[in-house]
This record gives structure tokens, C-alpha cells and sequence, in this order.
């Protein structure tokens, strides 16, 4: 005879299994792999705790949860993640976007006109979850982005196309603004900013699974986001914002850079949903 997996019973299993592995969030990582073979939310799962899964079922979950053990994120076994309220389709090739940069899309909004017709430059588009979930707020603005990676930036056209926001950004493959000359009224990034010795300490979801280009920000953290401090000066318009995230304990050190230029009036230090200061953001000055 079968043996039989309620829910419950196969939840708590997963959930016992993870922790083994070393994961920090066993419980909620087995919710999320079962709702998805199921094809239900979180909640449908605790409405279907003595329902018995189909053998199909437990294949299914039996995969996903050998390749969590690996280590494998979460977001990479179900496809997509959600940020901002939006879903967005994620594999190996981007950054997984997290709730920290969420903290850089407000320091736009709050930060900028809502219905002025705005053009907008990010800096490493990657998913394209920064540039989409502005271009979903603010219908007015235009946007213009530049990626390294030609496989993100074919992911990222995915992502925008999903949200209906592609006509209105111009994506090419380019290191920092590459071909872009603007000017913008805004240029906004999530730039690497893992020193490279905290890159390789990292935990494996991100060490393995993440591109390096994406969070190797040098040996002090701030490589990519020095050049683009002295570069954004020449892009933006006179008052235009530069809004950039940064890592924990370096917003000090991204306001000192605005002040070395002699280009920028610093703005504000925004926090994420943590408390920490996360985003740095300035104004070109007229000269």
C-alpha cells in the first residue's frame, strides 16, 4: 500500500529537513515549494492541511525540495518573485531583487514630480524591477537603462513586456551609461556594492547562484558606485536626482563621494523596511 502525504504532514517534513540543511527560513520555504506545486497561496495551504498528495504531486515537491537542499533560492525553483507589489520572472542570470530596493523606487517617487513627463536612466537594469515598478507608478515618465549582461537584459524585456511598461524604456547593453548621454532628470541604481571579501563569505544562495557582476563592488565596496558618482554629473540636468543603494553602514561613505565631486547637494539617506540606511540620494548642483 502507498504511503500517504497529507499537507501537513509533508509541510513539517520539509520544514524539519531545511533546518537540517542550514536554511534560515525552513517553514517559510516549505509553504512556498508546496503552494507552488498545488497551484495555491500560502493560505490555501492551511484549508487543505489532511488533503493527500497525488503521486505527480510528490515528484514534483520531492525535486524542488533536493534542489533546495542544494541550496538553491527559492525564487529560482518557483520562477518569479515578487517586488512592489509586482511579479517578476527570475532565474540565475539577475539579481533575485529583494525588499531593500524597494527603499530606492520610494526615494524616486518622493523625489520626483508624478506627472511632469520625466526621462529616467538606471544604471544595471538587470530584472528590470526598478525601472517597471516606476514605470507602473508614474505613467508619465520615460526611461532609458543600460545592463552588462545580455542574458539579464533579455530577461529584463521579459519583465518589462509582462507589466506593459516596454514601449516606454529603451534598454542597451552598456557598462555603466555606456552609449547614454541624456541628459535625464533622474539617474537611479542598485549598483554591486559586496565588498569582494563579503561576496566570498556570502551564504550559498547568493555565492552560487547570483551573478558576481551584479553584487562584487571591490575591495571596499564602493568600485562601481565611485564611478558612477563621477559620471552621473555629466548625464543629468541642473537639479536632476542621483539615487543610489548602497550597502549596511556605507551611506556615510556615498554622501562623502556627492561632496568630493563638488556637483551634488546631498538630499536625504533613506532607510529600508529594517531601519537601515539604504539609499543615497542627491541633486546636480548648476555647476
Amino acid at each position: 500500500m502507498t504511503e500517504t502525504w497529507p499537507v501537513l504532514r509533508l509541510l513539517n517534513w520539509c520544514r524539519d529537513f531545511f533546518a537540517g540543511k542550514g536554511i534560515d527560513t525552513p517553514r517559510l520555504d516549505a509553504e512556498v515549494l508546496l503552494a507552488h506545486v498545488l497551484g495555491v497561496d500560502r493560505v490555501g495551504l492551511y484549508l487543505r492541511f489532511d488533503q493527500p498528495l497525488q503521486e505527480n504531486e510528490l515528484a514534483a515537491v520531492r525535486e524542488l525540495v533536493r534542489r533546495r537542499g542544494r541550496r538553491e533560492p527559492v525564487a529560482h525553483l518557483v520562477g518569479t518573485k515578487e517586488f512592489f507589489g509586482l511579479t517578476f520572472r527570475v532565474d540565475r542570470r539577475v539579481l533575485t531583487p529583494r525588499p531593500d530596493t524597494e527603499a530606492l523606487v520610494e526615494a524616486a517617487l518622493a523625489g520626483l514630480p508624478a506627472d511632469a513627463p520625466l526621462t529616467i536612466c538606471e544604471i544595471g537594469l538587470g530584472s528590470g524591477c526598478v525601472t517597471a515598478a516606476l514605470a507602473v507608478k508614474r505613467p508619465a515618465w520615460r526611461f532609458a537603462a543600460t545592463e552588462l549582461s545580455a542574458d539579464a537584459l533579455a530577461l529584463a524585456a521579459e519583465n518589462l513586456a509582462r507589466h506593459g511598461v516596454a514601449e516606454r524604456v529603451t534598454a542597451t547593453l552598456g557598462d555603466l551609461f555606456g552609449d547614454l548621454a541624456g541628459p535625464f532628470d533622474a539617474v537611479v541604481g542598485n549598483p554591486p556594492y559586496l565588498t569582494t571579501a563579503e561576496l566570498q563569505k556570502a551564504m550559498p544562495e547568493v555565492a552560487q547562484y547570483e551573478p558576481a557582476a551584479a553584487l562584487d563592488g571591490g575591495p571596499d565596496g564602493l568600485a562601481v558606485i565611485r564611478r558612477l558618482v563621477a559620471e552621473a554629473p555629466e548625464r543629468l540636468r541642473p537639479g536632476g536626482l542621483l539615487a543610489l543603494e548602497c550597502g549596511a553602514g556605507q551611506a556615510a561613505a556615498v554622501a562623502a563621494l556627492f561632496d568630493e565631486t563638488g556637483r551634488y547637494q546631498l538630499v536625504a539617506i533613506h532607510k529600508d523596511l529594517a531601519g537601515i540606511d539604504r539609499v543615497a540620494a542627491a541633486r546636480r548642483t548648476e555647476r
